[in-house]
């Protein structure tokens, strides 16, 4: 048994609430061609993500092909809300090797992503910001259709 088959690394890599899979558990083995369908992601993509650390250990079939889990399409989204953060590539591998080291790595996990939501709430005010300026300029230019006769021009 690995970490990553631990309790506590199976709630920790959730995105958020349980999200419905296209399989039971039990029945869910995915090829990489589904896994992308489902994600968004290329294969390409999927592959990179397993040869960079990013993506826990995916299971082989007797062939040699990949055969993701429902567990796997989890850290998948979890993966994609970090990428909206801007979370660098960087990090992201290594909060994956940090989970996967074990439950006495919560603090610096917990840094990790307390550090991005600064960098997240940075960016959610400048976009606040940039807002009030597009609605400003939205409500003069509607004003100025109002009244033509000001002639103004901003």
């Amino acid at each position: 048994m690995t970490v990553m088959d631990s309790t506590s690394a199976r709630t920790d890599i959730c995105a958020s609430a349980p999200r419905a899979h296209p399989r039971p558990e039990g029945q869910d083995r995915y090829t990489i061609s589904e896994v992308a369908a489902f994600t968004g992601l290329t294969a390409h993509t999927l592959r990179w993500y397993e040869r960079i650390g990013l993506m826990p250990h995916v299971d082989r079939s007797h062939t040699g092909q990949r055969r993701f889990t429902n567990r796997d399409l989890d850290w998948l989204a979890f993966v994609g809300k970090l990428r909206l953060t801007g979370m660098p590539v960087a990090d992201m591998v290594r909060y994956a090797e940090l989970l996967r080291e074990g439950d006495h790595t919560f603090e610096e996990r917990q840094e990790l992503l307390e550090a991005t939501r600064r960098d997240v709430r940075t960016r959610i005010a400048e976009l606040q910001d940039t807002l009030a300026v597009l609605d400003f300029k939205i409500d003069f230019y509607a004003g100025a259709r109002r009244a033509p006769e000001r002639g103004l021009t901003t």
